[in-house]
């Protein structure tokens, strides 16, 4: 069994459990085809990885003190990974060499990062760990990495140095990630420093992107971003709300679906 079958298998567990609190070996055997051995084999690498808790004959939901709280980018990472890829590969059309471009924090612009082997001049700013660590594989691009403190839930940096870093940087592509949206509220986070850090990089960027799959829409979340109309596009997949898309345009901002 390839690597790829086996993310979509331990994607879909997680899945399962975000919808109820318990699922069975043998559920999950029938939903997915594959044989209970190999089940139980991927139950544990996810409880070893802390995302599930095993049960007699199946596993569950790991619980929380906070439903509401924000979920690390590990886990986040597992969920939709198919359509991030996408979304990534689309995103990175919209690249040209020679672009200063600024990568926010999140698993869909880490998928962005992951498609620049095309191109042999770029001016890469991120605040996001492991998308530098994406580009150095690189070794051609000019990559600068903002400072500040380091947010483990989501590998990046934030704060007032952070803030003051970014204060030289502006006139840049904005390949934006987004834990929540409604076309009323506009784009929200759980994190009021990610919030601070995403509001200075939307105000000076010329072109704001913001790549998200379709799971993010019609929520909202602790601390306002952005407003939609701040937004010049939206990459995301066909899975998107019944009449998102027209309510978007007529708000002036592109949307491209995959």
């Amino acid at each position: 069994m390839n690597s790829s079958s086996a993310k979509e298998r331990r994607a879909l567990i997680l899945q399962m459990l975000e919808q109820k609190p318990e699922v069975q070996v043998t559920e999950i055997s029938r939903e997915t085809g594959i044989s209970e051995v190999t089940i139980r084999k991927d139950l544990t690498i996810l409880q070893s990885r802390h995302l599930l808790l095993r049960t007699r004959g199946g596993a569950m939901r790991k619980p929380v003190e906070n439903q509401n709280q924000e979920k690390a980018i590990d886990i986040k990472r597992m969920f939709n990974f198919k359509e991030k890829e996408r979304i990534g590969e689309e995103a990175a059309k919209l690249i040209k060499d020679g672009d200063y471009v600024m990568f926010d924090s999140g698993t869909t612009t880490l998928e962005v990062a992951r498609n620049l082997d095309r191109f042999q001049n770029l001016h890469i700013i991120t605040n996001a760990m492991n998308i530098a660590t994406e580009l150095m594989k690189y070794k051609r691009f000019d990559v600068v990495m903002i400072g500040g403190n380091v947010r483990s839930n989501s590998q990046s940096t934030v704060g007032p140095l952070a803030l003051s870093v970014m204060r030289n940087f502006s006139r840049y592509k904005l390949f934006l990630g987004v834990d929540s949206f409604s076309i009323e509220e506009g784009i929200s986070t759980h994190n009021m420093e990610e919030a601070l850090l995403n509001q200075m990089m939307i105000q000076q960027a010329d072109k704001v992107i913001a790549v998200f799959d379709s799971s993010k829409f019609n929520k909202r979340s602790y601390v306002h971003v952005a407003d939609t109309r701040q937004l010049n596009c939206i990459i995301t997949d066909r899975a998107i709300p019944t009449g998102m898309t027209a309510k978007l345009k007529s708000l002036g901002v592109e949307v491209r679906l995959v």
